[in-house]
């Protein structure tokens, strides 16, 4: 029974969780590494909790002096939600020849959104025979689930999908890359404004890497890719959410103004060769006392199927699938592969 060694990028919120459920399968935290000067230096137990284990968690700075020290079979990157921000860490274990698998939400499938990166990361992976990947709660219940449902049904019309979720959970990068806190003006400037484009100036902020694409712009690649279609055309609208009254964000550490975004719905249309359409979105916000996750899904033509999870717990699940997805990671061909070709997931045994 393999006993994988991983190193923890990243010790923040998600962090928590994942760094458990490493030792919960058995398997060893080798090396841990952040930027917050508060966590610097300490046991990775005063994220985790529970007793120490003797990893100190190490300046970003070393990031490098870390993985070729402990030597890892993988590496766990809980961090930023775009690839561009990650393009250090990815790169570094990539030219290191070290798998790694990430939450970035666009590494789930950044050859739609980031091919020029993505190229560069799959280049260096090749060379140096490991493999790098993105996952986690949208593997399942935006990937593998709707896949399967796809492949119990005869004829295919179209697929919806809509999911939500709390940015308090996920921290200051993700809410601040979903508009919370920002006034009207600043949505339409910062990110809406991005997609009132032609395809054809949106097709060149891809290969620049410069586009800034939704949760279901990657999620959409993936599908196309997993269910054999061919895309014709992808669109993105970005709309903010409100709150009628004010609202508390301990993320942003601020009171949220009626009138002032809590978020957005980012909604993605895909129109495929095979004629099957594609219409998702996610919606992010800081919740309300009544908002609670969602996760709703549509496979239309013979038969339809409506699928509906109320309640996820996110931040969990996003968490166990990462730490799940390890044995395919170690198992996968060299390069960047997204788990779209890496088979079904699957809870690991012990």
């Amino acid at each position: 029974m393999n006993k994988y060694r991983v190193v923890q990028y990243g010790c923040g919120k998600m962090s928590a969780y994942t760094m458990r459920y490493v030792y919960e399968n058995d398997w060893e935290i080798v090396g841990a590494i952040d930027i917050n000067p508060d966590i610097i230096g300490k046991d990775i137990s005063v994220v985790m909790g529970g007793d120490a284990k003797g990893v100190v968690i190490r300046d970003a700075k070393e990031a490098e002096t870390v993985i070729r020290e402990a030597k890892p079979d993988a590496v766990i990157i809980t961090t930023m939600s775009l690839l561009e921000d990650l393009r250090e860490p990815l790169l570094l274990c990539a030219r290191l020849g070290v798998n790694a698998i990430t939450t970035c939400e666009e590494a789930f499938y950044p050859m739609n959104s980031n091919p020029t990166l993505t190229k560069e990361i799959d280049r260096l992976a090749k060379e140096n025979h490991c493999t790098i990947t993105g996952s986690g709660y949208q593997d399942a219940y935006w990937g593998n689930l709707i896949s399967t449902i796809a492949g119990s049904t005869q004829t295919i019309t179209k697929i919806k999908g809509s999911s939500s979720y709390n940015v308090e959970d996920y921290g200051m990068a993700l809410a601040k890359a979903h508009g919370a806190g920002f006034t009207t003006e600043q949505f339409e400037k910062e990110i809406a404004s991005v997609d009132n484009i032609s395809d054809e100036e949106r097709n060149a902020l891809i290969e620049s890497g410069k586009y800034l694409p939704s949760y279901m712009w990657n999620v959409n690649g993936w599908l196309c890719d997993k269910l054999g279609y061919h895309v014709i055309r992808q669109s993105q609208q970005c709309i903010p959410t409100y709150h009628t009254e004010d609202i508390e964000s301990s993320t942003l550490g601020m009171t949220v103004p009626k009138g002032v975004c809590t978020g957005m719905r980012a909604v993605v249309t895909t129109t495929t060769e095979e004629g099957v359409t594609l219409e998702t979105e996610c919606v992010g916000k800081v919740y309300s006392k009544d908002d609670f996750d969602c996760n709703n899904w549509e496979v239309i033509g013979e038969p339809n199927t409506h699928l509906v999870i109320e309640r996820p717990a996110t931040v969990e699940l996003t968490c166990a699938t990462i730490v799940n997805r390890i044995p395919d990671l170690v198992a996968a061909p060299d390069g960047f592969v997204p788990t779209s070709r890496m088979g079904e997931l699957k809870k690991y045994q012990k």
